[in-house]
């Protein structure tokens, strides 16, 4: 059984991006999928999210549960009845919650992988880890900014915040080709992060990503976002 709303608080979300090739990008992503770019370049990322209270839409919040969770994702574009859409390509997730790993690709879309998350919060800095339960790792250090990156494939952080926005509808491997989940945040604020040190095992692998594949270029951060998660059942493929 599918839950088909779900509610809670985006406590902390970290967007990390990335400028990546747009045939290595392709080649990874299964029909009817394309890369969505920015001044030629796809953008690939990392989402770490805290969840806070996520429960059944209408249950109280003392039933709801909390995690540290992280997508790797590419943004993406298809075309579906006659228009296109975008979204969120998301081949691996992990999740330091026991019920995620187990729920995911069964009560909720998509598989998610059991991992360990270090996070260490003061004042506007953050450090931020995970090694999951097949050995995948992610590293990341940065602090909050008033300074959006000046050498970012984006002309601003106005315009990276709407590209981002637009990746509302999320696709994922599941037990049964693919699993969709459509995020509706109430609000949506970024602000920028001055990363001084990011590494993910994932976006490492030289065999997914040819050396001069992908590079490094902004990250954001929100706080404190009313949302709801909904099954997506209106897709065409």
């Amino acid at each position: 059984m599918k839950i088909p709303t779900l509610h809670g608080y985006i406590d902390r979300r970290i967007l990390i991006n990335y400028t990546a090739d747009p045939k290595v990008i392709q080649n990874l992503l299964p029909y009817p999928f394309r890369p969505k770019l920015q001044n030629g370049k796809a953008i690939v990322g990392i989402c770490l999210i805290r969840l806070k209270n996520i429960r059944p839409k209408g249950l109280p919040q003392f039933i709801g549960v909390n995690s540290e969770n992280a997508a790797h994702r590419f943004a993406i574009e298809w075309d579906e009845n006659g228009e296109t859409k975008e979204g969120v390509y998301i081949p691996r997730r992990d999740t330091s919650s026991t019920v995620n790993a187990i729920a995911g690709g069964r009560v909720f879309p998509g598989k998610h992988n059991k991992a360990k998350f270090n996070v260490s919060e003061a004042g506007k800095h953050c450090a931020l880890s995970f090694s999951s339960s097949d050995a995948a790792f992610m590293n990341l250090e940065a602090s909050e900014t008033n300074q959006f990156n000046s050498e970012s494939v984006f002309e601003d952080i106005e315009t990276a915040s709407a590209f981002l926005k637009g990746g509302r509808i999320g696709y994922t491997p599941g037990n049964s080709g693919l699993d969709s989940v459509i995020l509706d945040t109430y609000t949506w604020q970024v602000k920028p992060l001055h990363v001084t040190k990011v590494e993910s095992s994932y976006f490492n692998d030289k065999n997914l990503f040819p050396e001069g594949s992908i590079k490094f270029d902004n990250a954001l951060v929100m706080h404190n976002i009313e949302h709801e998660w909904k099954i997506n059942n209106n897709k065409s493929f």
